[in-house]
């Protein structure tokens, strides 16, 4: 399974899975052009690599995310959803600024659309 890195932009994340730890890690700002275009390959990658593995650990830390990287994230949470209905064990940490409070509000939001295990944690540098 080919690994997932792409860099972080101004606009975009940085996404990096970390195989030695099955951790997909997604931190930075999202506001790219085109956020559905942006987010196709990571919904590609981890259908494959649920498809394959059926473990998985995502790991947001994100400061800022527009309405459609919102939609893309309810989205990716979603398949998730899907594959954690199927036996994948699936879990999910989400990072929060302190200093920001909607930060946590918004991790609280997400945390509502699913079943598997959520944890929401203060982001510590």
């Amino acid at each position: 399974m080919p690994t997932l890195d792409i860099p972080k932009t101004t606009s975009t994340p940085q996404i990096h899975f970390d195989a030695a730890e099955n951790i997909l890690r997604i931190s930075g700002e999202s506001y790219p052009e085109n956020s559905f275009e942006f987010y196709a390959q990571v919904f590609g990658w981890v259908k494959e690599f649920l498809a394959e593995q059926h473990a998985l650990d995502l790991e947001i830390n994100v400061s800022y995310l527009n309405s459609s990287s919102t939609k893309c994230l309810l989205d990716l949470l979603d398949l998730l959803e899907g594959y954690h209905g199927k036996g994948a064990r699936v879990a999910i940490v989400w990072r929060y600024d302190k200093d920001n409070p909607r930060s946590r509000g918004l991790a609280m939001e997400f945390q509502e659309e699913v079943t598997f295990p959520f944890t929401i944690a203060e982001y510590e540098e």
